[in-house]
């Protein structure tokens, strides 16, 4: 007997795994039971990202599934924001200096009650202690949920379609390639 394909148990797309793990790190990266949205009763949180982060959610979770998740207000890190003090911010930034000076300006203005920071890609170990210096200056150490490198950052379009680097696109190109080295066509 024949098969047209591999068992469907070896079907994993990667699209499904980056929405996958965006439910985890939205559940306060606690795994979350198969057929179920969340583990239990929805913790209310606001979600906080940069563009990168927005490019990288907006095609997998619409607005209806980041309610379901717990998530009553998303924001751009450089908005804007009042202090919500029962709240927990859920971050999702790329690990640069601005979206670092802005986490440890919310600590100092202990706009949340508590802070997961969800980082796109490796968070610089300088970058790290800039935070945690903060943290202990503001005297939030405790408020300091968990800090996670997630390894997010592509943008899965479709089940085995994804897109690199979508920042900065004149760069990736041939044409950004080959200009930036000084070359003419």
């Amino acid at each position: 007997m024949a098969t047209s394909g591999p068992p469907t148990s070896y079907q994993n797309v990667l699209r499904d795994k980056q929405i996958a793990a965006l439910k985890r790190m939205l559940n306060l990266n606690q795994p979350t039971p198969r057929g179920s949205v969340a583990a239990s009763e929805p913790v209310w949180k606001v979600l906080i990202y940069d563009k990168f982060g927005s490019d990288i959610i907006s095609p997998l979770l619409s607005v209806r599934e980041l309610r379901d998740l717990g998530v009553t207000l998303h924001l751009q890190v450089d908005a804007g924001r009042e202090q919500i003090s029962d709240a927990v911010a859920v971050y999702f930034l790329m690990p640069t200096a601005a979206n670092v000076a802005r986490i440890c300006q919310d600590c100092r203005a202990q706009l949340y009650d508590k802070y997961y920071l969800n980082f796109v890609t490796a968070i610089p170990r300088p970058l790290l202690e800039e935070v945690a210096k903060a943290s202990l200056e503001a005297d939030c150490v405790p408020q300091i949920g968990k800090v996670y490198d997630q390894y997010l950052n592509f943008i899965s379009l479709e089940d085995d379609f994804f897109v690199l680097r979508n920042q900065m696109l004149g760069e990736v190109s041939y044409y950004g390639e080959n200009t930036s080295c000084g070359k003419q066509f």
